[in-house]
């Protein structure tokens, strides 16, 4: 069975973070199993100079994994980015729902962040499969709107769309 995803997308400074961060323990508290997904651009390092996986990837390796009795993480080389369903297929196991930060271009279901204060434009509309906006003032795009705070309902949204 595959995964069932989600993507919270916004703009920067939106709280795309703080509503992934609220919704995990709400899922999980509803006997769901959640995986996280999180889009950088800019690229990123888990790997310090001088470390023995470190060593290894300077070596040549174009894989090193890592691992403890209570985790394990991969490092690989890329020729591309890939896309969520890439991601999903090949590295996640074990989770009942992923929530995506970010990958605003992709076809799975959304939940746009969106903070009136900003004074930014909406990123999605109802064509980029949005399934609603979680915000601070009431956009009328034809999609549910919820109030930002409202981490229950917008874990029953998700439930009731993708889980259920």
């Amino acid at each position: 069975m595959t995964i069932p995803l989600i993507s919270i997308v916004g703009k920067s400074n939106s709280g795309k973070t703080t509503l992934v961060e609220k919704l995990i323990p709400e899922l999980v508290k509803r006997g769901y199993r959640v995986a996280t997904i999180k889009h950088n651009k800019h690229g990123f390092d888990i790997d310090h100079e001088g470390k023995d996986s470190w060593r290894h990837k300077k070596a040549g390796a174009c894989a090193t994994v890592i691992a403890c009795p209570t985790q394990v993480a991969l490092i690989e080389d890329l020729e591309r980015d890939l896309s969520l369903d890439e991601i999903r297929d090949n590295y996640i196991k074990n989770a009942d729902v992923i929530l995506a930060e970010g990958f605003k271009g992709n076809p799975f279901p959304k939940i746009e962040v969106h903070r009136a204060e900003l004074q930014r434009e909406l990123l999605c509309g109802k064509e980029d499969n949005l399934l609603a906006i979680a915000s601070d003032s009431k956009p009328e795009i034809g999609v549910p709107c919820l109030d930002i705070n409202d981490v229950k309902g917008i874990a029953d949204l998700i439930v009731k769309n993708l889980l259920k």
